[in-house]
């Protein structure tokens, strides 16, 4: 006996999947969704009573879970907002911090986005690779090579130094002589 979900998948896979796909305008993202798609649709498609009314249903869903995506792309987005409204609101006080957002924000794209997503709002590699639809390897290729850029950042901006185990060494310098925050 053929199920439900099924029938559903046959019946509208082929225009949902492009009806996702001229929202979010990324073919491995739209292929994400879909999935999600047929996950509601599946764990909630004995609760339809009419067979006219699937088609809507079907689309509510895939809608709703456009708007959800785009929500939690808003939020990544506003918590870089806040990280930089806190760095703004230490005027006065100049420090690695306050250097920090400027030198990610000069990354090339793609490591300032793994960047962004590792160092400011501390997700995991995995959930690096999972957003960046990336793999493992390649979310922990990037977040290294944007920590490297990030150092030589510093380095060049503020003369630090790395010391014999590695790590970033110096004292900040005033607002005056950095020359990423002047």
């Amino acid at each position: 006996m053929e199920s439900k979900t099924i029938k559903v998948w046959d019946e509208f896979s082929s225009i949902l999947r492009n009806y996702i796909l001229g929202k979010v305008k990324d073919k491995s993202l739209s292929e994400d969704l879909l999935q999600e798609v047929f996950i509601k649709i599946h764990l909630n498609i004995d609760k339809t009573q009419k067979k006219q009314s699937i088609k809507s249903w079907v689309f509510t869903i895939a809608k709703n879970t456009i708007i959800d995506f785009f929500k939690s792309e808003s939020k990544r987005f506003s918590n870089l907002a806040e990280f930089a409204k806190e760095i703004d609101d230490v005027e006065e006080e100049h420090t690695a911090k306050t250097c920090a957002l400027p030198l990610i924000k000069n990354l090339p794209s793609k490591y300032k986005e793994a960047m962004i997503l590792s160092e400011i709002e501390g997700l995991r590699q995995v959930e690096v690779a999972k957003k960046l639809n990336i793999s493992l390897s390649g979310a922990k290729s990037r977040i290294q090579r944007g920590r490297d850029l990030l150092k030589q950042g510093f380095i060049d901006c503020c003369d630090y130094k790395i010391n014999e185990n590695g790590h970033l060494v110096g004292e900040h310098k005033d607002r005056d002589d950095c020359k990423v925050c002047s």
